[in-house]
């Protein structure tokens, strides 16, 4: 699906993004229920890509910028691994895989007919670490890393870039632990799992945003921005608060406002909630 650009976003397509991150080979459903006890569902449509968090936005900010995206990772030396190796570079992405003797994580997404979905996901999610055997150097020529998962000392190396935004699924643990300032923090508003505490980490991070869907979503400091209403149908939630994140890292890249920056992510999240699966 291409995304019509204005001039201004035309202007992103200079940049040099990367991600530090995790993979999950995901199974994509199209249900009419979600599962409930008892009862047999049927697929209506179905399809199967490298998902999670750090995949998701690594190829938007591939479509976003017209370039070659660098993705620090980390895989299972197995089938599935290898698989998600060879379909990643296929979509243009520049990997730097750290092969682990685990299995590759993998996880499964219902989505039902009013665009709610369930996602469970199968083993340990692997991350790159700081001692693992890649080019944590080339980061200080980046203007923006994105962490979805990484140790303490990896936040250092990639703090070298410009700049640097994270997800609390790093760990909040390991942010303040690596001592280091982000540029944003961006969580989910809705989900327990990625509650911020602002007192705690308004001096850890330049902005703190906190998502929404639907009802937009609020940035400390500043305030609260409203959702991008798409005229087209909900089809699937999976990967929005990502592409958000991806659209949010582009501009804050270019040195755009805040408000700027929020604006193109919540525009990249509408639209992925257009399509069934996890890639515009």
């Amino acid at each position: 699906m291409r995304v019509k650009k204005n001039e201004k976003e035309k202007s992103l397509e200079n940049l040099k993004l990367a991600v530090v991150g995790h993979i999950e080979w995901m199974t994509f459903l199209k249900v009419n229920h979600l599962p409930t006890a008892g009862i047999i569902n049927h697929a209506k449509e179905y399809k199967e890509e490298p998902a999670g968090g750090g995949a998701v936005i690594a190829l938007q900010m591939s479509k976003i910028t017209n370039q070659k995206v660098h993705f620090f990772t980390s895989l299972g030396n197995d089938s599935l691994g290898k698989k998600c190796y060879r379909r990643l570079k296929e979509l243009n992405l520049e990997l730097h895989v750290a092969w682990r003797e685990k299995p590759t994580r993998k996880g499964i997404s219902f989505v039902d007919n009013n665009a709610e979905r369930s996602i469970t996901v199968i083993g340990e999610r692997l991350q790159p670490l700081s001692n693992d055997n890649l080019p944590w150097e080339i980061l200080k020529d980046f203007d923006g890393v994105f962490v979805t998962a990484t140790d303490e000392k990896g936040l250092i190396y990639s703090r070298k870039a410009k700049s640097l935004l994270a997800t609390p699924r790093v760990s909040l643990e390991t942010i303040l632990r690596s001592n280091i300032k982000l540029d944003a923090l961006i969580g989910s508003g809705l989900d327990p799992d990625e509650e911020i505490q602002i007192s705690q980490f308004k001096d850890k991070s330049k902005v703190i945003i906190l998502t929404k869907g639907e009802k937009g979503g609020e940035f400390y400091p500043g305030g609260k921005y409203k959702a991008i209403r798409i005229d087209s149908p909900l089809i699937d939630s999976y990967g929005c608060g990502d592409n958000f994140a991806a659209g949010v890292t582009a501009g804050i890249a270019a040195s755009w406002s805040i408000e700027e920056s929020i604006k193109l992510g919540a525009k990249y999240g509408a639209i992925c909630a257009t399509r069934f699966g996890p890639f515009l």
